[in-house]
């Protein structure tokens, strides 16, 4: 006789919009209590430090997941100029400084070398698996990581707003693309060194900003 589930049959997507300081793992664990669902999972990591769209899925929506995971999204975000992080986010300890600051001329005029096929290598504090263990855990416990590069598609770029000591951008890029590795490599083209101090997610394929809901919002079924 097989074992009966645990929790309630729940299907269907609940797109999150997840707020700072929680991981994803974290966010769809709350997802899953709130309405005692059977099964649970996201579409795409977002780091502790970033808010916005988490596609949480439940129950037989997760066989979908691959298709959303797969999809463009679009990260609206702040780079912090002069400091490099050992994390490539404000969470991490400085590592080295620069006193160089790129004026608003320098950095659009690098932005087409940052759109397009790019090679990165991903933050050491990422999900990336070395050798079955995550990136950022073997990172934590003091070890050297090294990962490959890889390439990633960013299909649009956009400064925002440029600032003396940060800028904002916005980029529309595929499956795989690391935001703050982006920023940390865009800093070093300048002359300088940099980290995301600031970053939200406002979509993922089918799913944007104005759908999302707050987890304060969610009741129980």
């Amino acid at each position: 006789m097989a074992r009966k589930k645990k929790g309630n049959p729940v299907h269907g997507w609940v797109i999150l919009d997840k707020p700072s300081g929680i991981t994803s793992t974290q966010a769809v664990a709350q997802v899953r209590r709130i309405f005692d669902a059977q099964k649970a999972g996201h579409a795409g990591t977002l780091d502790p430090l970033a808010t916005g769209i988490l596609a949480i899925a439940l129950g037989e929506a997760t066989k979908t997941v691959p298709f959303v995971q797969d999809a463009a999204k679009i990260y609206r975000f702040t780079a912090r100029w002069g400091e490099a992080r050992d994390s490539d986010d404000a969470e991490g300890k400085v590592t080295a400084t620069s006193a160089v600051r790129p004026d608003r001329a320098a950095i659009e005029a690098a932005l087409p070398r940052f759109t397009g096929t790019l090679t990165q290598i991903p933050p050491a504090y990422s999900a990336v698996k070395v050798q079955g263990e995550r990136a950022y855990d073997l990172a934590r416990e003091g070890e050297e990581v090294a990962l490959e590069p890889r390439q990633v598609q960013v299909h649009e770029a956009r400064l925002i707003e440029a600032g003396p000591d940060t800028a904002e951008f916005e980029i529309l890029c595929g499956k795989g693309t690391y935001v703050r590795s982006w920023v940390r490599d865009l800093a070093r083209e300048l002359g300088t060194l940099g980290h995301v101090s600031e970053l939200r997610r406002t979509r993922i394929g089918p799913f944007r900003e104005k759908d999302a809901v707050g987890l304060e919002t969610l009741t129980p079924l």
